[in-house]
């Protein structure tokens, strides 16, 4: 089979074939266009907006503002994908963490325990890894960006998807003219807003049944520079809700160029504010001074955004009896998680590299797209799970209710929690699972419940108490921070 500007395909296998497009320059897409550029003569990205040569913000990311986290496991498959990026970050301004020593982490059922985890992780902004992924994915000779244009629908032939129809967004005659741009293969990772349910339509492809959770939860943030001369046992703060009966949190992390990314959130409608007082009053109300205390004093250099659009939104494209070849569903485009629970970049590389053992093997065209959307489908569980059953303890969460199950590993997980206040074992497995090291059922392993059975006679402080031994003290100045590690547990 020739397609029509004589482009030739194999007709029943993929591998080491001509062309692959790549629909969306997220993160999901850049990683995605790396694997195929093993597998592929060229790899075409289409991306709706134009790009800068530079860091900063594009229209498409409009969360970008926001802290974003690359977890450690994520990190571990970027850096395969592009050796020596980890350093190339460092030397931007990204900052190194150990997750278990320099994050102080308030959890819902007290301090984290704090020890050396040896568990990385990177602090930097979302343009930042934006990019450098972009750099160097243009360094990948057989990869071409193609900014500026915007994918319309699919190109469908028989049995197959065969491309898609592109056309330009500058200038007002080429805004409505089409063009096709035909691929062996087309990978859709255009992100949490899409039309693939239209586009599929469009060529005779079943809609796929959709799923959303939503806890009603918005951010406001900020980026500062510290306070003057202030000291910190820390280097950045998470600091969680304990719904239902509170439901805002709040998070400080380390960014490039010696700043702060501040962000706090609300939960049940009770959106940060965006003035200046109200933002500094949300913070001052959460559990814990030490965020309130530790910003009250910082410099302010952006303005306070806010985003909203933090649903949990899942395409369920493995039930598609009669999927087509050709084409597959990636990121955030087929299962977008609360942000809040900064799953989804690391998830969207897991699906990236089990997309580059798929390519390795012997496989069909269709096979492989049946596979792939299956395999995603398995990936994207545990995460799913995690981020809808944190968001069923919220009391204005719609789409879902917590079942009996559900409220049982509510109860136990808080136990796990609890004990991660004092047992470094206990911490370091919830870590693990946290940064997506090990399945999130390591948590239920025998070792685990044992812990957790005997630790429930242990005696433990009220939040109230924990959260003033957590509080620092101020120099007579009101500018110097000091805070003695041993009050954070």
């Amino acid at each position: 089979m020739k397609f029509r500007d004589g482009i030739q395909a194999s007709k029943f296998k993929l591998y080491n074939s001509d062309h692959a497009i790549v629909v969306g320059s997220s993160v999901a897409g850049l990683l995605t266009a790396r694997v195929l550029a093993e597998h592929f003569t060229h790899v075409t990205v289409i991306e709706r907006d134009s790009l800068l040569n530079e860091v900063g913000p594009r229209a498409g990311v409009p969360q970008s503002h926001h802290i974003h986290a690359l977890l450690p496991r994520g990190l571990q498959i970027v850096e395969k994908f592009f050796p020596g990026i980890r350093a190339e970050l460092q030397s931007a301004g990204a900052v190194p963490l150990d997750i278990g020593n320099d994050v102080a982490w308030l959890t819902p059922q007290g301090w984290g325990r704090k020890f050396q985890s040896g568990i990385e992780a990177l602090s930097f902004t979302r343009e930042l890894l934006d990019y450098t992924v972009r750099q160097r994915i243009r360094r990948v000779e057989n990869v071409k960006i193609v900014d500026g244009s915007e994918v319309g629908g699919l190109l469908r032939e028989s049995s197959r998807i065969v491309g898609v129809r592109v056309r330009q967004r500058q200038g007002i005659l080429s805004a409505k003219r089409e063009e096709a741009r035909y691929a062996d293969l087309t990978v859709i990772a255009a992100g949490r807003r899409n039309t693939i349910a239209n586009w599929f339509a469009e060529v005779g492809v079943e809609r796929p049944k959709f799923t959303t959770i939503n806890a009603h939860i918005g951010y406001a943030s900020r980026i500062v520079r510290p306070p003057k001369g202030a000291a910190f046992p820390w280097k950045a703060i998470i600091h969680q809700a304990a719904p239902p009966e509170s439901h805002s949190s709040g998070l400080v992390f380390p960014i490039e160029g010696d700043r702060w990314l501040i962000t706090l959130i609300g939960a049940d409608r009770d959106y940060p504010p965006t003035d200046e007082a109200g933002f500094l009053e949300f913070a001052r109300n959460l559990r814990s001074p030490l965020l309130y205390e530790a910003i009250r004093d910082a410099e302010p250099l952006t303005p306070i955004r806010s985003y909203r659009a933090t649903e949990n939104r899942r395409h369920h494209f493995e039930e598609i009896a009669d999927w087509p070849a050709g084409v597959l569903v990636t990121g955030d485009a087929a299962c977008a998680f609360n942000p809040v629970y900064a799953q989804g970049m690391t998830t969207a590389a897991l699906e990236a590299e089990m997309l580059g053992k798929l390519l390795c093997e012997d496989r069909s065209a269709h096979n492989l797209a049946v596979t792939f959307q299956h395999k995603l489908a398995r990936i994207t569980r545990g995460s799913w799970t995690l981020a809808t059953s944190a968001d069923l303890r919220f009391r204005s969460v719609e789409g879902a209710t917590a079942d009996w199950k559900t409220r049982v590993m509510h109860w136990y997980v808080d136990r796990v929690l609890r004990l991660g206040t004092a047992n470094v074992w206990a911490r370091r497995r919830f870590l693990e699972v946290q940064g997506m090291l090990k399945q999130a059922s390591a948590i239920l392993r025998p070792g685990m419940v044992a812990r957790v059975l005997l630790d429930l006679a242990r005696p433990r402080f009220p939040v109230k108490e924990e959260a003033r031994m957590a509080s620092h003290a101020r120099s007579s100045h009101g500018r110097q921070a000091s805070m003695s590690a041993a009050r954070i547990p």
